[in-house]
């Protein structure tokens, strides 16, 4: 299994940077070659599923996922959202949070742990630095983008 954390501080709101982070379809605009479907009906809440799926054509594969932690933020209380992957090439699972940070503004975190089916966990360090490049740019795009 390969491991990683992000940490951003943004200048905004708590429920804003959430919104940013959690609108799932988003992520395919920000992750290459990734297209997002949702598979139940809104808004997002525990039993949410939806499916990543990555590829150019018809060569790619399905990251299905399911939310089973759901705890929106308050005024001033941190939100949180974890994700299962349930793929036959992705397992692990995803933690996406959000908390009040210095000067009002707020501290986001993506705790990441997946593992790659046919990948050997001798090149675990390998998925862990492109999880952190491939993941760190998306949600920094994520964070900058209304």
């Amino acid at each position: 299994m390969a491991t990683f954390l992000l940490q951003r501080t943004v200048p905004l709101p708590l429920d804003e940077a959430w919104r940013r982070l959690t609108e799932w379809p988003r992520h395919g605009d920000v992750v290459p070659f990734t297209r997002i479907r949702v598979l139940t009906s809104g808004p997002t809440r525990e039993g949410t599923r939806f499916v990543a799926r990555t590829g150019l054509g018809p060569l790619g594969f399905d990251d299905p996922m399911d939310v089973t932690l759901w705890e929106p933020p308050g005024d001033t209380a941190p939100g949180r959202c974890r994700l299962e992957k349930r793929g036959r090439v992705m397992t692990g699972w995803a933690e996406i949070e959000v908390r009040p940070g210095p000067g009002g503004r707020t501290r986001a975190v993506w705790h990441e742990e997946v593992r790659v089916r046919f990948v050997p966990g001798a090149l675990d360090g390998v998925v862990r630095l492109a999880g952190r490049y491939l993941f760190g740019r998306a949600m920094n795009r994520l964070l900058r983008t209304p």
